[in-house]
C-alpha cells in the first residue's frame, strides 16, 4: 500500500498573480474617459471649492438685496451646487485611494495565505513520503522480507 497526492494549483492563482491588485488608476478609458478624469481631477480639488465659492460670493449681494426667496435660491442653487460638488468630488478621490490601499493590502494578504498553503502542500508531500517509506517497512516485516 502506497499514498499518493498530487496536488493542482487552482487556475485563479496563476491569473491574479499576472492581473495583481485591482486599482482605479489601471482602468482603460477612451478620449472621452480621459477628458471626464482630467476635469474630475481638477474639480476635485480643495482649491477649485474655494474658488466656486468665491464665484459663488459674487452674486451674493444680490440675493440679499431680492428677499428672503432670493437668499434660499441663491444658497441652494449657487452656493451648494457650486462649493459641495468640489467638496464631495475631494471626498470621494480620499475613499477612492483608500479603496486602492486596501485591494492592495488584500492582495498581499492572499499572496501571503498562498504561499501559506504551498507550504503546508509541501510539508504534507513530506509526510506521504515518510508514511510510505513506514508502510513499506511495515508491509515488508508481515511478509518476512527485509525491507529495501
Amino acid at each position: 500500500m502506497q499514498l499518493s497526492f498530487l496536488h493542482e494549483p487552482h487556475p485563479r492563482i496563476a491569473e491574479r498573480r499576472r492581473s495583481g491588485p485591482p486599482k482605479t488608476t489601471a482602468e482603460h478609458v477612451g478620449v472621452n474617459g480621459r477628458v471626464a478624469l482630467v476635469l474630475t481631477t481638477v474639480v476635485g480639488t480643495m482649491w477649485c471649492a474655494y474658488a466656486f465659492a468665491a464665484l459663488a460670493l459674487i452674486a451674493l449681494p444680490q440675493a440679499l438685496g431680492g428677499g428672503l426667496l432670493a437668499l434660499i435660491q441663491w444658497v441652494s442653487q449657487t452656493f451648494i451646487q457650486l462649493v459641495m460638488l468640489s467638496v464631495i468630488m475631494v471626498g470621494q478621490n480620499i475613499l477612492s485611494r483608500a479603496s486602492d490601499k486596501r485591494a492592495d493590502m488584500t492582495y498581499k494578504d492572499a499572496e501571503a495565505t498562498f504561499h501559506e498553503a504551498q507550504q503546508i502542500q509541501a510539508h504534507l508531500q513530506a509526510q506521504d513520503e515518510a508514511l510510505n517509506a513506514l508502510l513499506k517497512k511495515v508491509e515488508s516485516l508481515e511478509t518476512g522480507r527485509r525491507p529495501t
